[in-house]
């Protein structure tokens, strides 16, 4: 008796659901990449209870007829593939054909789709299709998932929290629409407005609407090219990052996509301009021949490879290395100033009601920006800056431009004093600047190590006691396999007994505790184990050399010393960070410092 048998399309649907369809941001997912396959230029996402209880989304796409409004429910039905060729040239976000069937066998479907004639109006339960009617003729495509893994109860169990469902398919959107800046995006649960966007094709302004004005203020715009790729988009300047890796958005030919090499070049890029556990923001383009990559890798076709990836980390790190080394990174302390207590009354109840009511201020276009700024961008407080005269009139709408960073090497600067043996107060014509001294020193130290130790003719100095190390077995044999390393740096060390090593010589670099710099030095030589990298090893010793000769905090020091150290500080190629990420310097503008004592004239409003 034969005991394999062809599973029924319903039960193989559902099998394939598992893979598809993990939570809500799936079929958000699936269904909003399907309107954009169609053309679509506005799109709305409207859930309720976080897309547990329902998920509708509308589009003005190109729509369905009746017949391919039913078959696109069977399984492997797409019409964005034909043949085998077609996997290489790939132009859609779609082109499985399992999303729909699979979303349709765990959750009750409506569908409404026209072409701009008689629409259709399909009803699906469980995988089974139980009506097929006529339609409107609106064109475009309205479809409802509700009750969503209602049989599959083993699912429906393991769903997270609506703040974590409504959480990820919030992220998903972001991240959509920053890929498709040209498209207006609408996304709502229980009829609360979460994010919209413009459809402009501008990307600050779809960054604005998902961060809020300052951090585009501070966003960078990048572009490069070779042979092979194409880069573009922005990255946040490195006082602004974020503790996870998640705001560090790919997209190749418009896909969000998810590669791990990528993200560490791009966060490897910002080396010593942020701390090592702090991640940045960034937006980042591909374009590239479809040919040169694969992303029938996984059903979510996030996953992707590419042919030639060392050429592409190559372009991005020298791309973002090149536009961060070119940028001022001096971060500007920036005074806000509270508003007038008749306009936050005003808006306070415009938040409430979500309409226009009278303003002291008679320009009818301001009213209108400040209720639409407001009311729809409510959870954010985001706000557009107005100069006003003393009567609380606008006399002119203002935003600081966006990249407001200047390309040019830090500015010179006059030390004045220094506070607390630990920040020096500097100052030019355009403020006042306080220097960490000892993340200062640091840099100047770190920029001498690297230079130093990367010299072919570096200098050695012998011990008069030789330096015995013990080490474990584990310790002592990955140490000899790199023994080499340490001797291309005018260390003498030599095998001294059972597990032990014996140091006769050093470089010339270290002074102060030797014996401690040196044991430091071979606990970074046995941590890095298999795969030695020479260059993140000198990275290493060098932050780590040029912390313990760094000026302590509370440590006070002459004006002359001062002086020295700005001047050393300017004459490193990066002087706004130390090697561990922290600002070595910050400015307060002659206007926050005219505000901070209620010298300007916006501070005289009562």
């Amino acid at each position: 008796m034969s005991v394999i048998k062809v599973m029924d399309e319903v039960l193989a649907n559902k099998i394939a659901a598992g893979e598809v369809v993990e939570k809500c941001a799936s079929v958000v997912k699936e269904l909003v990449e399907n309107s954009i396959d169609a053309g679509s230029t506005d799109i709305k996402v409207e859930l309720k209870e976080a897309g547990t209880k329902e998920i509708k989304v509308i589009d003005n796409g190109k729509g369905m007829d009746e017949s391919d409004a039913v078959l696109a429910f069977s399984r492997h039905a797409t019409s964005k593939i034909n043949d085998e060729e077609d996997l290489f040239r790939l132009t859609t976000l779609g082109f499985r054909g399992e999303a729909l069937a699979s979303i349709a066998s765990v959750s009750k479907v409506d569908l409404k789709t026209s072409m701009g004639d008689v629409g259709t109006h399909v009803v699906i339960n469980g995988g089974k299709i139980t009506a097929v009617e006529k339609g409107d003729a609106r064109k475009g495509t309205i479809i409802t998932v509700s009750e969503l893994f209602y049989n599959t109860p083993a699912r429906l169990k393991h769903m997270k929290s609506l703040y974590s469902e409504l959480a990820s398919i919030t992220d998903y959107m972001n991240k959509l629409a920053l890929s498709r800046p040209d498209i207006r995006f609408t996304l709502t649960n229980n009829e609360h407005l979460i994010l919209r966007t413009d459809g402009s094709n501008n990307t600050l302004k779809t960054i604005k609407s998902i961060y809020g004005t300052d951090v585009t203020r501070k966003m960078l715009e990048i572009k490069g090219e070779n042979a092979d790729y194409e880069i573009h988009g922005f990255i946040s300047s490195p006082e602004v990052h974020r503790s996870s890796r998640n705001n560090m958005i790919t997209l190749v030919n418009g896909r969000i996509v998810r590669n791990t090499d990528i993200n560490r070049v791009i966060n490897d890029s910002y080396h010593s301009y942020k701390p090592d556990n702090r991640y940045p923001i960034t937006v980042l383009h591909i374009e590239v021949d479809p040919s040169v990559i694969d992303v029938n890798i996984h059903p979510t076709k996030m996953d992707i490879k590419f042919s030639k990836m060392d050429t592409l980390l190559d372009l991005i790190r020298e791309t973002i290395q090149k536009t961060i080394g070119n940028k001022n990174l001096i971060p500007e302390v920036v005074i806000k100033e509270p508003k007038p207590k008749y306009q936050e009354m005003t808006l306070n109840l415009e938040r409430k009601q979500g309409t226009k009511i009278k303003h002291p201020i008679n320009d009818e276009k301001t009213q209108e920006l400040i209720v639409n700024n407001f009311y729809f961008n409510e959870d954010k407080q985001e706000n557009i800056t107005y100069e006003m005269d003393t009567t609380g009139d606008v006399v002119q709408e203002t935003e600081t431009p966006y990249n407001q960073y200047e390309e040019t090497t830090m500015p010179e600067m006059y030390p004045v004093g220094l506070v607390h043996g630990t920040y020096i107060i500097c100052q030019n014509e355009k403020g006042m600047y306080i220097i960490d001294q000892h993340a200062a020193k640091e840099r100047c130290n770190y920029e001498k190590f690297k230079k130093e130790m990367g010299s072919p003719n570096i200098a050695s100095t012998p011990l008069l006691f030789p330096i015995i190390i013990e080490l474990s077995n584990t310790e002592f044999m990955i140490l000899k396999e790199n023994m080499q390393i340490l001797r291309n740096l005018k260390f003498n060390i030599e095998e001294f007994g059972v597990n032990s090593v014996i140091i006769k010589e050093h470089p010339a670099w270290i002074i102060g505790d030797v014996e401690e710099a040196i044991r430091k030095i071979i606990e970074i030589v046995i941590a890095t184990k298999k795969d030695f990298d020479i260059e993140k090893f000198n990275e290493k010793v060098a932050t780590m050399m040029s912390c313990k000769k760094a000026i302590k905090a509370n440590m006070n020091i002459t004006m002359e010393e001062m002086e020295a150290l700005v001047n050393d500080l300017r004459k490193c190629k990066n002087p706004y960070n130390c090697p561990h990420g922290r600002p070595t310097t910050i400015f307060y503008s002659n206007y926050d410092l005219e505000k901070l004592f209620k010298r300007s004239g916006f501070d005289n409003i009562k």
